[in-house]
C-alpha cells in the first residue's frame, strides 16, 4: 500500500485533508470515496481499516475530513449536513481532475446519508455503500437533543459527543431536518450495499431496512452482528472493507492485468505500526505482529506465513502424490507451530550460540487407507519444495529497488 497526504480545495476555497490510499504496485482498477461519520475524520480507525482492505484488493481510496473537522480548515460551527454532500462532491471533482472520478463512494453513519445524496449527483459513481447509516439525517438530532432550544435561540450551542466539545450552529439543524433519504434511492439507478449492526444503539437496525425497503434492485443487505456502531473491533472493519472490495468488482469494468513474474511478492508498510499489504500476482493479503508485541493482529505474522508455506506445500504435495498412485484421500489437514529451541550442534570457534527454528508439523489424513500407504505418505510429505528449502541454506539477495 501506498499512502499520500494531500490537501485540495472545496467551493469554498478552504483546503480539506486528505488520505489517498494506492495499492503497492501499480495503478489503481477504481477509485472510492470515503465519507467518514459525524464528527469522526478521516483517521478513525475503522475509517482507515476498510481503505486498508479496499486498497489491498487494488482499490484507490481518498479519505478525507469534511470542513472543520481534524485536520481540514474552517470552523465546525459553520458546517453543516448540506456542506458535507458538497465537500464530497468537490473531492470527488479532485479525484477526477487529478487521477479518476470516483465509481462507488462509501459512507459510516451520516457519512452514508451524504454519499446517497452526493452519489445522486455524480455520474461516474455506480454504486453506494452504507454503513451503520440512519434512514433520515434528522436522526443526529437526537445526539444534543438538551441543546436545541439554545441552538434555535441564540443560533449555536456547545454539545458533547463521545467525550469531545464541538460548538454546532443552527445551519446544521435546518439542514438535516425534513430530510428523506427514501426518494433519492428509489430512483437514483446505483447499486447500493447496505451494512448494518443488529446491536447498532446509536441508529437502530430499522434504519438499515428502510433503507433497503426504499431502494429498488440492485441492492444488498450485510449484517454485521456483533459490531458496533464504530466499528471498533478491527474485525469488523476489515471485514467490511473485503466484501466491498468483492461487491464492487460485480459492478465495475475491470481491465484485463499483464500477468506478472510468477513468485514476486510485493510488501508495503505505509501506516504507523506493523501492518503490511502483501501483493503476490493477482493476490492481496495483509500480514501483522500480535497486539502482544505491538501490532494489530490484522493478519498473520511473518513466521505464520512460513508455516502457511510450509503447510500448503506439504497438503500439495501429498495430493499430487496420492492422485498419481489412485489412493482414495478424501481430506489433507496440515498443522504447523513455530518454535525456537537450543541448537544441539555446537557453535563454532568465535561464534555465539544462537537458537535453531524448529517447525513442528502435524499431518491428519482422511481416506480409505491402510498403515502401509499412510506411512509412505508421510515420507512423500518430507519431499515438499518448501520443506526442502527450510532445512538447507538459502541465498538471499538485497538490493536497492530501481523503478
Amino acid at each position: 500500500m501506498r499512502t499520500k497526504t494531500l490537501t485540495f480545495r472545496n467551493r469554498k476555497g478552504l483546503l480539506l485533508s486528505a488520505k489517498l490510499e494506492l495499492p503497492a504496485e501499480g495503478g489503481a482498477k477504481e477509485f472510492v470515496l470515503f465519507a467518514h461519520c459525524f464528527t469522526c475524520g478521516k483517521d478513525l480507525v475503522a475509517t482507515r481499516n476498510i481503505s486498508r482492505a479496499l486498497s489491498a484488493q487494488g482499490f484507490g481510496v481518498l479519505r478525507f475530513d469534511f470542513t472543520g473537522l481534524g485536520k481540514s480548515e474552517g470552523e465546525f460551527a459553520d458546517s453543516h449536513f448540506a456542506a458535507n454532500v458538497e465537500d464530497l462532491i468537490d473531492a470527488a471533482a479532485y479525484l477526477a481532475e487529478d487521477y479518476t472520478a470516483p465509481s462507488v463512494l462509501v459512507g459510516h453513519s451520516l457519512g452514508g446519508a451524504a454519499a446517497i445524496l452526493a452519489g445522486a449527483q455524480l455520474e461516474s459513481v455506480r454504486g453506494v455503500v452504507t454503513i451503520g447509516t440512519p434512514a433520515s439525517p434528522e436522526h443526529v438530532l437526537h445526539i444534543f437533543q438538551d441543546a436545541l432550544p439554545q441552538l434555535e435561540a441564540k443560533g449555536q450551542a456547545e454539545v458533547n459527543i463521545a467525550g469531545r466539545s464541538f460548538t454546532v450552529g443552527s445551519d446544521f439543524v435546518e439542514a438535516v431536518r425534513g430530510k428523506s433519504l427514501d426518494d433519492v434511492v428509489r430512483k437514483w439507478g446505483k447499486a447500493l450495499l447496505v451494512f448494518h449492526s443488529p446491536q447498532d444503539d446509536i441508529v437502530g437496525i430499522e434504519n438499515a431496512a428502510q433503507i433497503y425497503q426504499a431502494a429498488l434492485h440492485p441492492k444488498s443487505f450485510v449484517s454485521l452482528d456483533g459490531a458496533d456502531h464504530l466499528l471498533s473491533k478491527a474485525k469488523d472493519s476489515l471485514y467490511v472493507g473485503n466484501v466491498i472490495a468483492s461487491w464492487v468488482d460485480r459492478y465495475i469494468d475491470q481491465e484485463v492485468e499483464a500477468p506478472e513474474e510468477e513468485g514476486h511478492v510485493v510488501v508495503s508498510l505505509a501506516e504507523p505500526g506493523f501492518t503490511c499489504k502483501v501483493k503476490s500476482g493477482p493476490h492481496r493479503l495483509i500480514a501483522d505482529e500480535p497486539k502482544r508485541v505491538g501490532g494489530l493482529d490484522m493478519g498473520p505474522a511473518p513466521y505464520e506465513f512460513v508455516g502457511i508455506g510450509l503447510g500448503a506445500c506439504t497438503a500439495m504435495t501429498i495430493r499430487m502424490y496420492t492422485e498419481r498412485k489412485g489412493w482414495k484421500v478424501d481430506e489433507v489437514n496440515v498443522h504447523v507451530d513455530h518454535t525456537t529451541e537450543k541448537d544441539p550442534n555446537p557453535p563454532a570457534p568465535g561464534k555465539k550460540e544462537r537458537p535453531v527454528n524448529v517447525f513442528n508439523r502435524q499431518i491428519e489424513i482422511l481416506g480409505d487407507l491402510d498403515d502401509e500407504q499412510r506411512t509412505r505418505i508421510l515420507e512423500i510429505a518430507d519431499r515438499c519444495p518448501v520443506h526442502r528449502t527450510l532445512e538447507h541454506t538459502s541465498i538471499i539477495r538485497t538490493e536497492k529497488f530501481s523503478s
